[in-house]
């Protein structure tokens, strides 16, 4: 059964000029005209069969030309400017009622176009939810403000396979939207995703497959569920932004003392578990003690030689350390670092890092679908050094796995602005940005999906969002974070204004979001 009976609807007129994106309609009856409203949805007659055409009001216009002679009326042209957001096919043979946010074909000259209003526009929206609701993945977003009766679903699989971008001013739902989504991805079969927390506020947020981690605090001691992220994980890059002071005339001398110091630290370490089979780089994760390291330093620092003369004298590095190792030692010092400086042995381990990475990557009821991970106690000057961390140990994990083993992920990084930014200032914000920005582009090869939640998206990195191909876009109330999104659509879908757009209608747990709304 056809869902459209178009002979039931008011006729507007007809197409007078066509393009491939918008169609301007030529009214010929005035009292329609105070009928219609900007962003009424119409229904276009296709030159296919089987085929209509759906598009958008954009503008009405009525121009007004000479006086008609012998009267006292001006002649009048009232038109609508349409924007074409797709096509609704209908019996196909394969499927029936199906909409395409392609457009299959455009309406010919003096196709005919009518209104889409009361049981046209209800069936038109129910066809759009059942399309969303593709089966076991399809995740509620809330209801269409066409028509508050029709439920908007999300392909969760679409969604992350093609990585996406949540935005909105701070009170606009965006949190509360994540939350909806978080609640509905975890009990699904397979469901793999952790979220950066980075102010505490997805704490309540609980159920089937959700587990909460913390990255540890300066008092916190080993458990299940604190997060220790030790320096030996850290890169050779990611530890020259934590520790060297570019600025520091022997910034070079201590690079390379630093590396090399390392290296033969993880090398010992292996001789003494009996490993000798491997080879290694300063990057691999092999643990070491910071403690013998520090020693190496200060003997390398207040080394001497013989010189030509048979006296002693400073060695090469004499005196070019000092600093570094003040440095170093205040930062084990430093109680806020707790996570990466901790002294606790279990930390020391060989298989330590095989258990961080299950803790992250586990999928299912073996370890929470969703992993939740607190950030709220992690300084802010090495907060996007130790995201971006976590970040890297994912996409290496999945880069060198087997290809058949590979457990798809998806990374929901809230507050994005914070350690994915478009202005580099810091090392460790630079270090940050060339892990998301290599994960952006390489991703979808290895089943990573980045999800970017930000208020202000033209502070985010460029580079990461235009990799994203799905957007939800709530109040943007800023200039600059508008152009952003509009720039980032084909240009197109920058006239396409809000079909799609949903009312916050979500049941979440109680208390698990203070950003609801219903606006």
């Amino acid at each position: 059964m056809d869902i459209f009976n178009l002979q039931n609807e008011k006729c507007i007129g007809t197409t007078q000029s066509v393009d491939t994106v918008s169609v301007v309609i030529h009214v010929d009856n005035e009292d329609i005209l105070s009928e219609l409203q900007v962003n009424n949805l119409v229904a276009i007659r296709s030159v296919k069969q089987r085929q209509i055409l759906i598009g958008m009001v954009d503008k009405i216009i009525r121009k007004f030309g000479e006086l008609i002679e012998d009267t006292d009326e001006i002649e009048k042209d009232d038109a609508v400017k349409v924007i074409l957001v797709g096509t609704f096919l209908y019996r196909d043979g394969i499927r029936e009622n199906v909409f395409k946010r392609t457009l299959e074909s455009v309406p010919e000259i003096n196709s005919e176009c009518y209104i889409l209003d009361r049981d046209n526009l209800s069936n038109f929206m129910n066809i759009l939810s059942q399309n969303g609701r593709t089966g076991a993945n399809s995740l509620k977003l809330g209801t269409f403000t066409l028509n508050k009766s029709a439920v908007a679903y999300l392909d969760g699989n679409r969604l992350f396979q093609k990585h996406a971008v949540i935005v909105g001013n701070t009170g606009s739902g965006k949190s509360c939207t994540v939350a909806a989504l978080i609640e509905q991805i975890a009990p699904l079969k397979s469901s793999n995703a952790i979220l950066f927390d980075i102010h505490g506020e997805y704490a309540p947020i609980v159920g089937e497959n959700i587990t909460h981690f913390k990255v540890a605090g300066p008092s916190d001691g080993a458990a299940d569920n604190i997060l220790f992220l030790p320096y030996w994980l850290l890169t050779y890059e990611e530890m020259m932004a934590l520790l060297i002071d570019r600025s520091d005339s022997n910034a070079p001398n201590q690079a390379m003392v630093f590396s090399r110091t390392v290296l033969e630290k993880k090398t010992e370490f292996l001789e003494e578990q009996g490993i000798t089979d491997i080879d290694i780089t300063i990057d691999s994760p092999i643990p070491y003690s910071i403690r013998s390291l520090l020693d190496k330093l200060a003997e390398i620092n207040n080394a001497t030689k013989t010189g030509s003369s048979g006296k002693q004298v400073k060695g090469d590095f004499n005196g070019t350390l000092s600093r570094f190792i003040q440095r170093l030692e205040n930062k084990i010092k430093d109680r806020r670092l707790n996570f990466m400086f901790s002294d606790d042995d279990s930390l020391l381990q060989y298989d330590f890092m095989v258990d961080l990475c299950k803790k992250l990557m586990s999928a299912g009821s073996n370890g929470g679908g969703v992993k939740i991970i607190d950030f709220s106690e992690v300084p802010s000057d090495v907060l996007p050094l130790i995201i971006a961390l976590i970040a890297r140990l994912v996409f290496s994990v999945q880069q060198w796995i087997d290809k058949d083993k590979i457990h798809p992920l998806a990374l929901f990084c809230d507050e994005a602005h914070l350690y994915i930014p478009q202005n580099v200032g810091k090392s460790v914000e630079e270090s940050s940005l060339h892990s998301f920005e290599r994960i952006a582009k390489e991703g979808r090869k290895y089943g990573i999906g980045l999800v970017v939640i930000t208020q202000r998206p033209s502070e985010v990195d460029r580079t990461v969002l235009s990799q994203s191909s799905n957007f939800i876009a709530m109040r943007l109330t800023n200039f600059d974070d508008q152009n952003v999104i509009k720039r980032l659509l084909p240009d197109s879908d920058r006239r396409r204004r809000r079909l799609f757009a949903a009312k916050q209608n979500q049941h979440l747990n109680a208390g698990s979001c203070a950003e609801q709304r219903n606006d």
